[in-house]
Formats: structure tokens, C-alpha cells, sequence
């Protein structure tokens, strides 16, 4: 027979953002789990010292008591000993998880929260309690080795990081080379010509830079964006002429259909998405044909769409090419691989209130994006 709702273990959430607490909430009580809400360590604190939970979920960086502290507290009452502790925290770093295991954490789960793995974490952690003595040295020794993973992982991204955002500056002196050869009269026209191609490169790979470095703030829910109205077709303009020397070499007519549109956007993401889904048509539309963009009104959104008359994207591959590094055998292309630009598409759409989605262009693939009506 199932417990009742009285007998189930409380579950108390300390955090001192408001939307993080509701998404906790209703996350765990959709599934019948009791819980209780706090919004600063101090309060936290007291909770558990009135109801004694069977897990406590717990920001790490709050003001006042912060959850690194509060987690010692706990682990110095007799009753708080074994309860388990799950760390909730934006900042994914070495530093922070190796300050959350000193302290006494149990687990580490990064924001934003996705539901199902919470509800993994937290279920997992109240059958921790329930252990034999045999199981929880089985456990502990799991644990030790995820733990080690984990901390191998985020040094892997810190890594990266470092690495990517020192790649920016010899790139952008490699392009203003280039700029400068452009302006020598004297050089030969293929001389020019290699030039440009230097610069077109260089613009790619400054783009996959900051796609990498977006892509990173957006798993610690820092990806930066300040919604302002935003002009369509003066932006499509500016990104139509940087883009029209790439699609000459391939002799593709680069065509802009959009007038009198304004959207609520952040400007540069904006730009950012547009640059890399006309990246992504004009490497996959065969020599010789068109790309188009264009934008429609519908009843509480501006639909833009990039179109491109390449193979087209198979139904069952629609949604996987946003994730990134997603390969897909030679449905696009010889390489067939969607690298990171799409799965930054996904990201700063959905932030600024958007959806990013594919349809069928017969011939081709068409790129929709949703973006709210300046009103």
C-alpha cells in the first residue's frame, strides 16, 4: 500500500530565488512529494529544525547564511547527520563542487534544473537514508567515483573555456590582417581574392568562439540579453551584406523578403542566430540555387524563416539538430554533422520567449523562428 501524503518524507527547498523555489515546488508535489519552502539560510535553518526533513534541497550562493554554511550546521545536529543533501547551484565550476563535498553535500545538481533529473536526485537521495550497512559501503564507494567524474568534467569545461576565449584574439588579428592587405592597391586580383576568403573564414570562426562561450553561459543560466525593439529588415540587411561575398563563391542567390517587421529581441543574439542559420543554409544549398529569408505576421508572434533547397532534414532528425555535436550520416552533408551553431539558435530563441523549430521546404529545409510582436 502507498504511504499517505502525512507519512512521506518532507522535502525542504532553500533557496532565495523566488522562481527557482515555485519550479521545485511544483516539480515535486506533481509527483506526491510533501514539501516545504525557505528563501534564506537563516529561515532554512529553522525549517529544519521544526520538521526534521527526509532531504533537504539547497542553494549554495545566497545572502546572509549562504547554503555551504547552513549545509555545516545541519551536519553538526545529531538528527542531521545522514539526512541527505542536495546542492543546487548556477555556478558550475571545480571550486564550488569541491567546496559543496567539504561541507557535507550528498549531491550536486546544476541549474537550470530540468525536472526529471531532480526528481531522480531527490528520490534517489530518500532511498539513501533507507540503506543497510552493507549497501551504504557499496553506495559510498559509487558515489566516490561519480563525484571523481564529475569534478573531471567540470575541469574539462573550465578548459575549454579558458582555451576559447584566449582562441579570440589571434583570430581577430588574423582578420585584421587581412583588412589590411584589402587596402594595398597594388595587390593582385587573387591576392584579394584569398584575402577576403581569409576574412570570411575568420568571421566563421569568431562565430563558433562566441557560439562556445554562449554556449556555456547558457548551462550556468548566464546567457546575457537585454530585450529592446529590434528592426527585421534593417538587421537582415547588415547580415545579408557580410554573408553575400560567401554565397557568390558558390554562385547562390541570397534573397531577404522582410519589411516592416519589429520584434522584442536582444539585438546581438538576435543577429547571432540569424548569422548562424544562414551559415547553416548556405554550407548545405546546392551551387546555384537560392536561399531566402522572409518573416509573416501570426495572431502573437513574428515567424521568421530561413530557407535553403538542399536535402532537406528527415522528420526523425527535426528536433536533434539542436543538440549539439549531433551527426546525421549524409543527410545534409558529406560530413553530416550540425555542429554547435543550431544548438545556440535553441538557446538564445528560448531565452528571449521564442521557439526555434524545421518544416519540410520541398525542396530543402526551412528554419522557423517565433519571436514576440513589439507592442
Amino acid at each position: 500500500m502507498a504511504k499517505s501524503v502525512e507519512t512521506r518524507p518532507l522535502i525542504l527547498v532553500v533557496d532565495d530565488n523566488e522562481q527557482n523555489r515555485a519550479l521545485v515546488l511544483t516539480t515535486l508535489e506533481e509527483e506526491g512529494h510533501r514539501v516545504r519552502l525557505a528563501a534564506s539560510g537563516e529561515e532554512g535553518l529553522s525549517a529544519f529544525d521544526e520538521e526534521l526533513p527526509g532531504c533537504v534541497l539547497l542553494d549554495v550562493r545566497m545572502p546572509g547564511t549562504d547554503g555551504l554554511a547552513v549545509c555545516r550546521a545541519i551536519r553538526t545536529r545529531a538528527v542531521g547527520a545522514d539526512t541527505p543533501i542536495v546542492f543546487l547551484t548556477a555556478l558550475r565550476d571545480v571550486e564550488t563542487f569541491d567546496e559543496a563535498l567539504e561541507a557535507g553535500g550528498d549531491d550536486f545538481l546544476t541549474k537550470p534544473v530540468r525536472p526529471t533529473e531532480l526528481l531522480v536526485r531527490v528520490q534517489a537521495a530518500l532511498k539513501l537514508r533507507r540503506l543497510t550497512a552493507e549497501n551504504r559501503d557499496h553506495y559510498e564507494t559509487i558515489r566516490s567515483q561519480r563525484d571523481a567524474m564529475m569534478r573531471l568534467q567540470l575541469q574539462k569545461e573550465q578548459l575549454m573555456a579558458f582555451v576559447v576565449h584566449d582562441l579570440k584574439n589571434p583570430v581577430s588579428t588574423l582578420d585584421l590582417h587581412a583588412q589590411l592587405l584589402l587596402r594595398d592597391k597594388a595587390l593582385s586580383a587573387s591576392s584579394q581574392e584569398s584575402a577576403r576568403a581569409i576574412r570570411n573564414e575568420a568571421g566563421l570562426l569568431l562565430r563558433q568562439i562566441d557560439t562556445l562561450l554562449d554556449l556555456s553561459k547558457g548551462d550556468e543560466a548566464d546567457l546575457a540579453g537585454a530585450p529592446s525593439p529590434v528592426d527585421l529588415e534593417e538587421l537582415l540587411s547588415l547580415v545579408r551584406r557580410s554573408f553575400e561575398p560567401r554565397a557568390n563563391t558558390k554562385e547562390l542567390a541570397l534573397v531577404v523578403n522582410v519589411s516592416g517587421f519589429c520584434v522584442l529581441a536582444d539585438r546581438d543574439l538576435l543577429r547571432r542566430v540569424v548569422e548562424n542559420l544562414l551559415d547553416n543554409a548556405l554550407r548545405h544549398a546546392p551551387h546555384g540555387t537560392t536561399v531566402t529569408i522572409t518573416a509573416e505576421n501570426t495572431a502573437d508572434a513574428v515567424v521568421l524563416r530561413v530557407a535553403d533547397q538542399g536535402l532537406g532534414i528527415p522528420a526523425h532528425m527535426r528536433e536533434r539538430v539542436f543538440e549539439r555535436y549531433v551527426q546525421a550520416g549524409d543527410v545534409r552533408s558529406a560530413k553530416g554533422s550540425y555542429g554547435l551553431g543550431l544548438a545556440f539558435c535553441k538557446l538564445a530563441v528560448e531565452h528571449q520567449g521564442g521557439r526555434i523549430w524545421i518544416e519540410d521546404g520541398q525542396p530543402g529545409a526551412t528554419f522557423c523562428v517565433s519571436l514576440r510582436h513589439v507592442v
